[in-house]
């Protein structure tokens, strides 16, 4: 029996191949596991408006399956297990999965979010160089670990030079607030959540030195993209078309991020507004900049050995 999904997969499968040069893709899979995080507002906006729902249907795809992570750590190792076939976080993530053998490529990337290193408004931390010796929050394997990393190389200072506290954003917030740590590293809206509620004060951020510009990345699992290549694509035109949506209504966004998060609707209005809000292929110097990330982390010990980050790019160009 010839049904409409039938239908609309074979049309979909024609157009491919024409695209293709007539290489050919599996089967369409029956979900697309997308891992997200709250903060990944544009991933909220996509799920809030279905546009994968809505696009991978054509492509013969049932059904859109949305999983919540709260960091970047756990969803790399979700998505290098398949348990996830695609996913978003900062840049560290991907470094620590890659050295542990993760099955995962990148597939597009967007500027990070900003980010920064918080103290409480009365400390007598000043500057970097004043973190010697001292507790300071940041979630392991996260974007926060490679900010942190940076930071101190800036002011002078080797990892080795603080007590790392590694905590999860919501536990490193009620550590913060209770004094238990004496500065945070951390990203929006967490970062501007905490300078409205604490009065926090900011030692050093995404802005302040090019050295603590990073990226983010959309990766995907890799044995999925070669499969799939079709699904992947077409799924990062949506998540593009949301990424340029966001861009356009910023107060509208964060009102859908602050719904979806639970942060204050303030604090969401400040973080949306003071980060570039777009996304793109990945790219020579986008891989070159992450190089750097994993040669740092395997000089200071972090990663147990060496890794070659364009053995992680994906073979195929998104059309975003």
């Amino acid at each position: 029996m010839i049904t409409r999904r039938n239908t609309l997969a074979s049309f979909a499968v024609a157009a491919a191949l024409a695209l293709s040069g007539g290489a050919a893709f599996a089967e369409a899979p029956e979900s697309f596991k997308v891992g997200y995080q709250k903060s990944a507002s544009i991933l909220v906006i996509a799920r809030k408006q279905e546009l994968l729902e809505k696009r991978l249907a054509e492509l013969g795809v049932d059904k859109v399956e949305w999983v919540e992570f709260q960091f970047g750590p756990p969803l790399l190792e979700a998505l290098g297990s398949g348990a996830v076939d695609i996913g978003f976080v900062g840049d560290a993530p991907p470094i620590f999965a890659q050295a542990a053998g993760a099955n995962l490529v990148y597939v597009a990337s967007t500027p990070s979010v900003f980010s920064g290193i918080l103290v409480p408004e009365d400390s007598e931390t000043k500057e970097i160089a004043d973190l010697e010796g001292k507790r300071v929050a940041l979630a392991k394997g996260s974007s926060s670990h490679n900010f942190t990393v940076q930071a101190l190389k800036v002011g002078g200072l080797g990892f080795d030079a603080i007590q790392p506290s590694y905590l999860a954003p919501a536990d490193a917030a009620a550590a913060f607030a209770s004094g238990a740590v004496d500065a945070w590293t951390v990203w929006d809206p967490y970062l501007a959540l905490a300078e409205q509620r604490h009065g926090a004060r900011l030692l050093a951020t995404s802005e302040t030195d090019p050295a603590l510009q990073s990226n983010s990345f959309y990766l995907a699992n890799r044995s999925f993209a070669e499969a799939h290549p079709d699904v992947v694509d077409a799924a990062l035109q949506e998540i593009a078309a949301a990424t340029r949506w966001g861009a356009a209504h910023r107060d509208d966004l964060a009102e859908i991020s602050a719904q979806a998060t639970g942060v204050d609707l303030a604090a969401q209005k400040v973080a949306v507004n003071r980060y570039e809000i777009a996304v793109y292929p990945i790219t020579e110097e986008t891989l070159a900049k992450q190089q750097a990330i994993a040669d740092a982390f395997f000089e200071l010990g972090l990663i147990p050995k060496a890794i070659d980050v364009t053995a992680y790019a994906w073979g195929e160009k998104p059309n975003i």
